[in-house]
């Protein structure tokens, strides 16, 4: 049997297995010889994912609603409209929820976890002697496209958020601030479960992604990346850039597909919750939602 990928529940305090969306072809392209071929030659390309996506956008792909939302035990009451109401799979794919149902933690102090999913995150990232398995270490500055910007945060704090195609898929801003125009970095689509990333992490830096530069009155300048995936058609940004926002509001959502935000903090800004940090470092992914308390500030 391949190995599950188990995360702890932040609200049962329990490890869960995940149930994983399209786990047979996912683990052809990653753990089989002949589907790592046909990833290099189709998967990773952009023309596959476009293709997947409009698939998802025609009409006639309201026919998976209902049985998504059955399968993987989703709560239409949390869903801002109907489940009947969506034109598309994909419509329904970026929904978005009531404002009641992700509280947004209050303290002046806390930073929030940026989307629903499943996270790890690193106190001091080039301190950490393995992410998802270990020996694998992170390239910061590969990751920014940037070697002077890579270096100012390379042991700074960082957190990846991983959301599953059964996630709600708008990300949010962690933390007040004024966000500078978003800067896309382009690239392959990889996955990004932890199928493909135990396997080689650099699929994170190598894929499409987009940095924001978020200046901060408490926490100085956070970075804030999605990385686009296998079936992600697009990184949608509905933010405005040097627009002051507010903790916890929008800043923009995947098209269809699982992929990651990443959250990266100057050091020594920032302490990682106690849970987070714990089970991370036994390369572990902490599920929790967005809204609730990822980090507290170092600084008064």
């Amino acid at each position: 049997m391949p190995d599950p990928i188990i995360c702890h529940n932040r609200y049962t305090n329990q490890p869960e297995p995940e149930q994983i969306y399209g786990e047979a072809p996912l683990r052809l392209a990653y753990e089989n010889p002949i589907g790592r071929g046909l990833l290099e030659l189709i998967v990773k390309r952009s023309l596959f994912s476009r293709w997947y996506g409009w698939r998802m956008s025609k009409p006639a792909s309201r026919a998976r609603i209902a049985p998504f939302i059955a399968k993987y035990g989703l709560d239409p009451t949390d869903f801002a409209e109907s489940p009947d109401s969506y034109r598309s799979f994909n419509d329904f794919f970026c929904r978005k929820l009531k404002s009641t149902a992700r509280p947004i933690a209050s303290g002046a102090n806390e930073i929030i976890f940026p989307a629903d999913g499943r996270h790890l995150g690193f106190q001091n990232i080039a301190a950490a002697r393995g992410i998802f398995v270990k020996g694998q270490k992170f390239d910061v500055p590969a990751l920014l496209g940037d070697t002077a910007l890579g270096e100012r945060f390379r042991e700074g704090a960082l957190v990846i958020s991983r959301l599953c195609p059964v996630d709600y898929h708008r990300f949010h801003f962690p933390c007040a601030g004024t966000p500078a125009e978003p800067r896309l970095i382009n690239g392959p689509l990889y996955s990004v479960s932890p199928i493909a990333l135990r396997r080689r992490l650099n699929y994170l830096w190598e894929n499409k992604r987009v940095v924001t530069e978020l200046e901060t009155p408490q926490f100085g300048t956070v970075l804030i990346i999605e990385v686009g995936a296998t079936n992600v058609g697009s990184i949608v940004q509905t933010m405005a850039a040097g627009k002051p926002v507010a903790k916890g509001d929008e800043k923009g959502c995947f098209l269809f597909g699982g992929s990651t935000t990443i959250t990266v903090f100057e050091p020594g800004k920032i302490t990682l919750a106690t849970d987070l940090a714990a089970h991370s470092t036994a390369q572990r992914e902490l599920y929790a939602k967005i809204g609730d308390v990822m980090a507290v500030t170092n600084v008064t």
